[in-house]
């Protein structure tokens, strides 16, 4: 990768491929997840769980200040016993992708409308 811009975090994005009926379970499973991904991570930024309109796809995205961030997360996480493919298994997934990428650009509504340049650092 060449670097074009000095990067401002790390986003995680984990998608799963399910049966529509266990849509609900996932994302309970996922917000406690990550809940306890983010406890005691000062690194954490921001996450949501999403959902395709078939239902048939749902969304992890989480965001970190650095890589090592995310990662030191997800090995604490695997340490204290949240085996993330028994998650995988007990909701029937039958893909699951995983997605990782630098941020260089965010842009986001202040809080007086306007657009603005968000470099989280």
């Amino acid at each position: 990768m060449q670097a074009c811009a000095k990067s401002y975090g790390f986003t995680q994005l984990i998608e799963f491929q399910i049966e529509p009926r266990q849509q609900c379970a996932l994302v309970l499973a996922l917000s406690e997840q990550t809940e306890r991904l983010a406890q005691g991570h000062e690194g954490f930024l921001s996450a949501s769980v999403q959902v395709s309109d078939d239902g048939r796809r749902v969304l992890n995205y989480l965001q970190w200040r650095t890589r090592a961030d995310g990662e030191a997360a997800f090995n604490r996480l695997e340490c204290e016993g949240g085996d993330f493919w028994t998650l995988i298994c007990a909701h029937q997934a039958t893909a699951v992708t995983f997605g990782s990428f630098q941020v260089l650009r965010s842009i986001e509504r202040s809080a007086d409308n306007a657009l603005a340049c968000n470099l989280y650092r």
